[in-house]
């Protein structure tokens, strides 16, 4: 079918890069006009030796726009090396001329200057340039096809031979057959690697039998089959996933003198039982291959070390790296590169840093990948110091940072609080060449969601289409469940009506997200409309739609409702899960109906759905609620029994129960059992131990009424959060009291401290705070990241920074190291206050804290990263691409 195809149609390449070209090239009329005396100085300068050292050429090409290159070039263009020479270097130094578009536009002037010899070579040299871009080789093609249309220019062999080889790296099977018809319709005769080039081309996108065609009409030529051919027939049938006639072309290699196989083979069908899950047999593969006397490659051992990794088995993978090495077999940046990503999805950084400064003492320049899978990893964990400076680090090595390294950087940003950083490192995106894609908005949109800056979020919502971009299904869904979440019901539905119009599909989550603030916001009615609108379309695949009618109407208690709405569940043939069961646990307990309660956990076991630590959290606190504290420890006993290990909420409600009611003794007798069971305490536990010993000092209903009143206030604020009424009234030695009493129970009293500390700091008692910092640093206790936050914004809140500097270096004499949030707080103060020197010192900290081993890669983000968000609207970043040729350009 695909040769039928290629005969009947004209041998044009433009129809299948035009779609892909995302940005016009440059009117030849948008820039300035050359300078005569610039092209003869620069000239001039050339003549001499050692030119490309030359500063003053470096300063006078930085600007230099493609009409100024072309005429340098024009004015020596009896030296094709000099010219091509000077092409690759002036790539690297002018702003203009440093992308693709820029370079093609040079192509175009030096077309029209007919200096075809010179373009010859830079067509090589720009092919070679594309070989892991589709889009610029895709952009080179469509300038190419332009110029042969218009001009009449012609390629000659080898810019043909090097843009099949490129499009065959590439995966661009089609193509390469089409660029193969033009040459020979150019009258070239193609020769032995230009055949194989194409049928590995075609064999990559998995086109066997047009390969086999192809191969067909290679020997009737007179070429031999040889192992390289049969190679890729095998390649060919892995991807089409027909594993047995890619063995079977294998055994065929195999046999008496046809070609023989090499490692190359075994490489494809090893990968090819990877990618069919087949792990056992291609590790089994590996082994045979070893025996037959064809030892494995790095090539082998990469694909097999990746499969480990994708199936989580990190330690065989590390195991086949032992063994290769052992053999002899070197890694190449590709196995470092899967194990470093690996370690970073893992969020095991240390170790992914050492494997890569083990990839670097071997010699190896890692890739942007590599990078990338390092950046990406210390975003996730929040340390955006160390990954920009890798970036930092990429552009000294001078690797180029792709769109997805930007995008790594503005979702770290934004995970840190920080979406205005975000946007100021679009500019950046920007200027560096790069266009943004449907992800980097869509991240930017998430992260001024997620800070509750939806004004911000629906301005770069609305620059998208500035860039060609159209927002999509992920875009609309985070204002619609940010809108829910606001309880700004006709704005989310005004989102869903936009979706409607545009024909962006409507998913079960963007649905789901809906109906879920209709619910919470009481408006059943719109919550079922749009619920019946999903079984309509068959857009129901789980029961998380269901569970959130059943949990809203389980908390009204309307209890009829639920078992109607959990019948309608059942009939859609949608099984429940241990959501589904808890949440109609947890509306029973509301209903004060605790024997239903109990029951509804025995028909979970029977229903094979075994109950979980959080349907267990419910009915332990619906026992408590009920004043049946005897018959919630039976539970956790019996929760026990069927190996679900309790949490610390569990124990934080039992806790606060017992203080409620007066037991505060039977309270530390849960602690005890809570630290012998391995769990910690956390604030709300603590919180009510605290709120117990103040009460002791009170009498009778008194003490039940404060307690209670004290306790029930305190459960609603966030875990992290101190809980402000119990520290107004606390003195230090109630403070010790507990510390005390936890030391009794036999807990590590780091948490309580830090508890205490926190608390008293976030009310300004920070001298009793710094008492208890004292205290538990003599019993070999640390203060962490968090204790320091609370103490300097203490401080940054009052702008005393003195008092913060001083804070800093005992935090740092007590083995702790402040947040990056503080340090930023600190420098910016210093530096309003006019305390440079002082800010300079303590950015030399801060990176040394962070582990910054490269400090000039990183200086030229420091202000950026440090400075302080300045809110504002993005129209000159809308703007941006539309003017960016008659912007100042910045020297490299």
């Amino acid at each position: 079918m695909l040769f039928r195809v290629v005969r009947t149609e004209p041998f044009s390449l433009k129809p299948h890069f035009h779609a892909l070209q995302s940005v016009s090239l440059l009117s030849t009329t948008t820039l300035p006009r050359p300078s005569n005396n610039a092209v003869s100085d620069i000239s001039a300068l050339l003549k001499k030796p050692n030119w490309q050292t030359s500063n003053h050429l470096k300063s006078l090409v930085s600007h230099l726009n493609p009409h100024l290159v072309s005429r340098v070039i024009a004015s020596h263009s009896r030296d094709i090396p000099l010219c091509l020479k000077f092409f690759k270097w002036v790539s690297q130094q002018s702003t203009y001329c440093y992308d693709m578009d820029g370079r093609i536009q040079l192509l175009y002037l030096l077309e029209s200057d007919k200096l075809y010899g010179i373009m010859h070579k830079v067509l090589v040299l720009l092919i070679k340039e594309c070989y892991s871009s589709h889009d610029e080789i895709l952009k080179l093609i469509g300038a190419v096809d332009d110029m042969r249309e218009k001009a009449g220019f012609r390629i000659n062999y080898p810019c043909y031979s090097m843009l099949l080889m490129c499009l065959a790296k590439l995966d661009m099977g089609l193509m390469a057959f089409l660029v193969f018809k033009r040459m020979l319709g150019d009258g070239f005769d193609a020769s032995g690697i230009d055949y194989r080039t194409v049928v590995n081309a075609l064999c990559k996108n998995g086109f066997v039998q047009a390969a086999e065609m192809f191969v067909s009409s290679v020997l009737k030529l007179g070429y031999a089959l040889d192992v390289y051919i049969h190679t890729s027939l095998v390649l060919g049938n892995c991807r089409a996933g027909e594993l047995g006639e890619a063995f079977r072309v294998f055994a065929l290699m195999s046999e008496g003198d046809v070609c023989g196989v090499n490692s190359a083979t075994y490489s494809i069908l090893v990968h090819g039982l990877c990618e069919a899950g087949r792990l056992d047999e291609a590790c089994k593969l590996k082994e045979d291959m070893s025996e037959r006397g064809c030892e494995p490659s790095a090539r082998t051992y990469t694909v097999l070390i990746k499969a480990t990794c994708d199936r989580g088995l990190i330690d065989q993978a590390f195991c086949l790296l032992d063994e290769m090495i052992k053999k002899g077999c070197k890694p190449n940046v590709h196995t470092y590169t899967v194990l470093v990503d690996v370690l970073c999805r893992e969020g095991k950084m240390e170790q992914a840093n050492g494997m890569f400064k083990k990839m670097l003492k071997g010699g190896f320049s890692p890739g942007t990948v590599t990078y990338n899978a390092l950046i990406n990893g210390y975003c996730k964990e929040g340390r955006v110091v160390c990954a920009f400076e890798l970036l930092g680090v990429m552009e000294r090595k001078k690797c180029k940072p792709n769109i997805r390294t930007y995008n790594e950087l503005m979702e770290g940003l934004c995970k840190i609080g920080r979406p205005y950083k975000a946007v100021e490192l679009l500019r950046k995106i920007i200027n560096n060449g790069l266009l943004p894609t449907e992800v980097t908005f869509n991240i930017l949109i998430d992260g001024f969601c997620r800070a509750g800056e939806l004004n911000m979020a629906f301005e770069i919502l609305h620059s998208m289409s500035s860039y060609g971009i159209e927002p999509n299904h992920f875009s609309y869904t985070m204002f619609i469940d940010s809108l829910c979440k606001m309880e700004r019901l006709e704005q989310a539905g005004g989102f869903l009506g936009v979706m409607i119009k545009k024909g962006i599909s409507l998913g079960e989550v963007t649905l789901t997200a809906l109906i879920d603030g209709y619910c919470k916001t009481g408006n059943l009615k719109h919550a079922f409309l749009l619920f019946e609108e999903m079984v309509k379309n068959r857009r129901l695949t789980s029961p998380h739609t269901f569970n959130i009618f059943l949990d809203v109407l389980g908390k009204e208690v309307k209890l009829d409702e639920v078992n109607a709405v959990f019948g309608y569940m059942l009939k859609h043939g949608l099984v429940p899960s241990v959501v589904t069961y808890t949440i109609l646990v947890d509306g029973l307990c509301r209903a004060g109906e605790m024997d239903s309660a109990l029951k509804m956990l025995e028909l979970m076991k029977q229903a094979g759905c075994p109950p979980n630590v959080y349907t267990y959290t419910i009915v332990i606190k619906g026992l408590c609620q009920s004043g049946k504290l005897e018959d919630a420890e039976k539970l956790l006993i019996e929760m026990q029994n069927a190996a679900v290990s309790p949490n610390v909420i569990i124990y934080a409600i039992l806790v606060k129960s017992y203080v409620i009611a007066g037991r505060l003794n039977h309270a530390f007798n849960v602690v005890n059992a809570m630290f012998q069971d391995g769990c910690r305490a956390n604030t709300h536990v603590y919180s009510a131990l605290l709120v117990g010993i103040l009460e002791l000092e009170m009498d009778g209903s008194t003490r039940a009424q404060n307690s209670s009143t004290a306790l029930n206030a305190e459960m609603e604020i966030g875990v992290n959060c101190c809980p402000k009424f119990t520290f107004m009234k606390m003195d230090i030695y109630h403070a010790f009291q507990l510390l005390n009493k936890i030391r009794e129970c036999g807990g590590q009293p780091f948490d309580a401290y830090k508890f205490l500390i926190m608390g008293l700091a976030g009310t300004g008692r920070i001298s009793e705070a710094d008492i208890l910092i004292q205290e538990m640093v003599t019993y070999g206790l640390s203060p962490d990241s968090d204790i320091s936050s609370c103490i300097i914004t203490h401080f940054c809140k009052n702008n005393d920074y003195s008092h913060c500097l001083e804070w800093i270096t005992r935090f740092h004499a007590y083995g702790c190291d402040p947040s990056f949030a503080s340090y930023s707080a600190v420098i910016v103060g210093l530096q309003n206050e006019g305390r440079l020197k002082e800010a300079e010192r303590l950015i030399s900290d801060l990176l040394r804290n962070a582990g910054v081993e490269d400090q000039t890669a990183i200086s030229p983000y420091i202000d950026f990263l440090v400075k302080r968000e300045v809110p504002s609207g993005p129209p000159e970043l809308l703007n941006l691409i539309e003017h960016m040729s008659y912007k100042e350009r910045p020297s490299i």
